[in-house]
């Protein structure tokens, strides 16, 4: 019977969803509450193979591709996936991996690095505003606007280059200064939700040990020595600085509107499969996203041009 009241695109997107659909628990790693990380667990291989995981990871994703296309065609609502870690949490890898069967009309990533000479002159929220995506789009941005109050805060004199006014040295950027600056970061992601941009944030929860391990091997396989710097070890000495600073950021800034997931990251596949189930439950909670209707014209004629194409080639 529900074929009758579907379309058969439709139709076939449901049993798709419904076949992605797995046991996965999204209120076991959402940020709803006051939150010690050192309470998360790193590694979750959810007791499924890594065989079982890849057969999932490509059921979801499929399911995600097909809600990209109603997305766009909808075109009143833009996604934008954050996605941040410690080096070598996974983020690229799970963007290969996750969006891997997204119409690439449909989806822009945004690596943020070091801010350039003109967006310093700007506020430093600015070069991640012109990078949102478009409504009908996905948008992943692999770091994100929060590096402006991880980073600079384990190195406030970062600070000191953006030119702000009555910042005139380190000692002048103190609490006060950070809790601003998380208000600023809820007030800019509750505009751009309040005007159809869903924010879906993820923190890649990855254990010392298993970055070293990862470290260890980007230095033992030669095509990945490319990734390796050798500031990644000295960020690696300021592991629990950062640790306490990413608490603080999820804490404050984990909002109905714009909430944080915490990700075990230590086992690559499942991170994967958990952050592309969240996605996906959580997109389709949006009831109105749907096929537009055709043209009531265009559908009453729809037989006519059918025949008009097929005569052509006689």
């Amino acid at each position: 019977m529900v074929g009758f009241f579907l379309t058969k695109a439709a139709f076939n997107n449901k049993i798709l969803y419904i076949q992605a659909m797995n046991d996965i628990d999204i209120k076991a790693y959402k940020v709803g509450q006051t939150i010690k990380l050192s309470d998360y667990r790193t590694l979750d291989t959810l007791n499924r193979s890594d065989d079982d995981l890849k057969k999932r990871l490509e059921r979801t994703r499929e399911a995600l591709g097909k809600f990209q296309d109603v997305l766009y065609a909808h075109s009143k609502y833009g996604v934008l996936v954050c996605l941040q870690g410690m080096d070598t949490a996974g983020k690229d890898s799970l963007i290969r991996e996750v969006f891997k069967d997204f119409n690439a009309r449909g989806v822009v990533v945004h690596s943020f690095k070091v801010p350039t000479e003109l967006e310093r002159k700007h506020d430093y929220i600015w070069r991640h505003y012109i990078a949102l995506p478009a409504k009908g789009k996905f948008g992943v941005f692999n770091r994100t606007h929060y590096e402006n109050v991880l980073v600079t805060r384990v190195h406030p004199e970062y600070i000191l280059g953006e030119d702000i006014p009555g910042i005139h040295s380190v000692a002048d950027i103190d609490q006060h200064f950070w809790d601003a600056r998380f208000e600023q970061i809820n007030n800019f992601e509750r505009h751009i939700t309040e005007n159809g941009t869903i924010v879906l944030k993820f923190y890649l929860h990855l254990s010392k040990e298993e970055q070293r391990m990862r470290l260890l091997r980007r230095l033992e396989r030669e095509e990945k020595h490319w990734k390796f710097s050798p500031g990644d070890l000295k960020e690696r000495k300021l592991w629990d600085a950062y640790q306490v600073c990413y608490e603080e950021a999820i804490n404050k800034t984990s909002k109905p509107h714009a909430p944080w997931y915490v990700i075990p990251a230590d086992n690559k596949k499942a991170a994967r499969l958990i952050v592309a189930s969240i996605m996906l439950k959580e997109l389709k909670k949006y009831k109105d996203i749907a096929e537009p209707d055709l043209d009531d014209e265009i559908k009453a004629n729809l037989e006519t041009y059918k025949k008009q194409l097929e005569k052509e080639k006689e």
